[in-house]
């Protein structure tokens, strides 16, 4: 059991990477990848909690890239976060970030939400500030009882908070991982709202642009799409991976490693995943 997709606090999850390399073992990971949103700030944590455990720790990130319709994501695998143009732009990305969240909350304020930056900080981590700790704060502000609610309510797009922010386009977010040394991949693709025919051709257009993978097993993806994405995988020479979305309690009750109880990601994909970048 393998989970490639993981957050932590230096993005916008509730455990520590140390914290979750001991859940990982807690729970029998035979691999799992940290991918905290737009930061690798949390890797060096991450790669000396491994030392000297049989556990298979993957340094990764996840960039947010602009579209016209649904979210995109790009996982970044095996990035190095010692490439200074690779962090520089990821520092411009979290910056974006900022300034989106102090929009979000003049938005609030106006629409009679008394939250200040200080309410929202203290339910943040070490590094990224998002809207999960927002819908935190609104909670803890007795706005919401829940995130869910906090985003259908406020902060979701098309809600009176949303506010977008700086992303790169998706052939320069793929890109940017190769750049770093990294091997990219199409996260959750159903976040996408496309149907199947539209997908096949964006996914071709991604690969002509260097896109490496898909994520297929995720815990939103039932057994037809996680068919039809894995024939898309086999169709572009892709490699499938796949992983639980873990924040913790930052966001849903998703589990490391089981999603919400069935994902059961193979092992041989962190395998794949090892041997595409020592070919690189």
């Amino acid at each position: 059991m393998i989970d490639l997709h993981v957050h932590s606090t230096f993005s916008d999850g509730s455990l520590t990477p140390e914290e979750l390399v001991a859940e990982a073992e807690q729970v029998g990971l035979y691999a799992i990848a940290l991918t905290d949103h737009d930061s690798t700030n949390g890797i060096s944590s991450f790669l000396a909690a491994a030392k000297g455990k049989s556990l298979q720790c993957i340094p990764g990130v996840e960039i947010s890239c602009a579209v016209e319709t649904g979210g995109m994501h790009i996982l970044g695998y095996y990035v190095n976060q010692h490439d200074d143009g690779f962090e520089s732009v990821l520092a411009r990305i979290r910056n974006g970030r900022d300034v989106r969240n102090q929009r979000i909350l003049e938005k609030l304020n106006q629409a009679g939400v008394r939250l200040v930056l200080a309410d929202v900080t203290k339910h943040a981590g070490d590094e990224v500030v998002g809207r999960p700790h927002i819908a935190q704060a609104l909670m803890a502000g007795g706005y919401v009882t829940s995130i869910k609610e906090a985003f259908n309510v406020y902060l979701a797009k098309g809600r009176i908070a949303y506010e977008d922010r700086y992303r790169l386009g998706p052939r320069e977010g793929i890109q940017l991982i190769r750049d770093a040394g990294g091997i990219p991949v199409l996260a959750h693709p159903a976040t996408l709202q496309l149907k199947m025919a539209r997908l096949r051709t964006l996914v071709a257009e991604l690969t002509e642009g260097g896109l490496g993978g898909i994520e297929v097993y995720y815990p939103e993806h039932d057994a037809n799409r996680v068919k039809d994405y894995l024939l898309l995988a086999e169709e572009h020479n892709l490699l499938a991976t796949g992983g639980s979305d873990f924040h913790g309690s930052a966001v849903s009750n998703a589990a490391l490693g089981r999603g919400f109880g069935s994902l059961n990601v193979p092992d041989n994909l962190a395998d794949n995943l090892s041997e595409a970048v020592s070919k690189k």
